[in-house]
């Protein structure tokens, strides 16, 4: 019964002023707690993270305003929380968090405080916990590799030789031609034998492509894409 007890709401009807500042200071705390939970250790800028403090409080007070009506506060709370994505591209990390803090907000907004705070010590728990397993993490030896080469050099035979010498595992994922076809860029996903290229690899890359650009890239990093 005491578990039922989080399902209720603290908002009174008619709302009150304490009410109110109850729970949008309740939001605005769980909000930047959120945002230290979710930009630990990871690449973050300084809006992001005062976004993601202010999303709650700013949720919460949509849905009071709307008098708890969830079709109306979900479409103009999720407007708002997706517009940041409109001009500048998020991680995936990034919308998990707006998604949070969201559903903390809605939370707040219909006055179930223990609702909203079971939500983020279980979010918080998770982050954290997946965070510190390196959950999904690829291998620091994995890379992306971008090759340019000139369009007389046979890529299919010439470079798999390079890689087999170096002990470089290889997979060819796209082909594209620049330059008015006069040159080919490669992109392979490679397993390399330590985490940073050797200067003999790129050496003999160079060899091979004339000196043309050749750039190593983390997955998931904008220049692999």
């Amino acid at each position: 019964m005491r578990l039922d007890s989080l399902l209720t709401s603290i908002l009174p009807t008619p709302l009150t002023v304490s009410a109110l500042l109850l729970c949008l200071a309740s939001a605005l705390v769980l909000g930047i707690l959120t945002a230290l939970v979710f930009t630990r250790g990871c690449r973050h800028t300084a809006s992001f993270a005062l976004t993601l403090a202010l999303l709650p409080m700013s949720v919460a007070l949509v849905i009071m305003m709307v008098n708890g009506s969830i079709g109306t506060g979900l479409a103009v709370a999720g407007t708002f929380a997706l517009v940041r994505f409109r001009s500048v591209p998020g991680t995936a990390r990034e919308i998990a968090a707006i998604f949070t803090a969201v559903a903390m907000g809605l939370a707040m907004g219909m006055g179930m405080l223990g609702v909203a705070v079971v939500f983020f010590l279980l979010s918080a728990a998770a982050v954290l916990a997946l965070t510190k397993l390196h959950f999904g993490a690829m291998p620091e030896n994995a890379k992306v590799l971008r090759i340019t080469v000139p369009e007389d050099v046979d890529y299919e035979s010439a470079l798999p030789d390079v890689f087999r010498a170096h002990h470089v595992t290889a997979t060819l994922e796209k082909v594209r031609t620049e330059s008015m076809g006069t040159l080919f860029e490669l992109t392979y996903q490679v397993n390399l034998p330590s985490a940073v290229p050797s200067k003999a690899l790129l050496d003999d890359l160079r060899e091979r492509n004339g000196n043309l650009p050749i750039l190593f890239t983390n997955p998931g990093d904008k220049d692999s894409l």
